[in-house]
């Protein structure tokens, strides 16, 4: 989604990622997940200024596999705030 409202923009971001395989020769399954992310930026002449949240739910999930004794989990509800001025 994306609403903007004169200097300010705010958007929304759903990623899914399906059931798939973790190793090559298909013996186990990495479990599908939901995460969402959002960002709102505010911009004022040579202003600007973001807060970015990624996984927003803090759902738990596994990005990758490389067997089944090691699986990666993906990053927790992360926030990032950024401020800049444009000279």
């Amino acid at each position: 989604m994306f609403y903007k409202n004169q200097q300010i923009v705010t958007i929304y971001g759903l990623f899914y990622i399906g059931d798939r395989q973790s190793d090559l020769d298909n013996s186990f399954v990495l479990p599908s997940y939901l995460r969402t992310d959002a960002a709102i930026y505010y911009r004022r002449d040579r202003l600007k200024a973001a807060i970015n949240v990624r996984n927003l739910f803090d759902v738990t999930y596994q990005n990758y596999s490389f067997g089944r004794l090691f699986n990666q989990v993906g990053d927790p509800l992360t926030v990032v705030g950024s401020l800049s001025w444009e000279f």
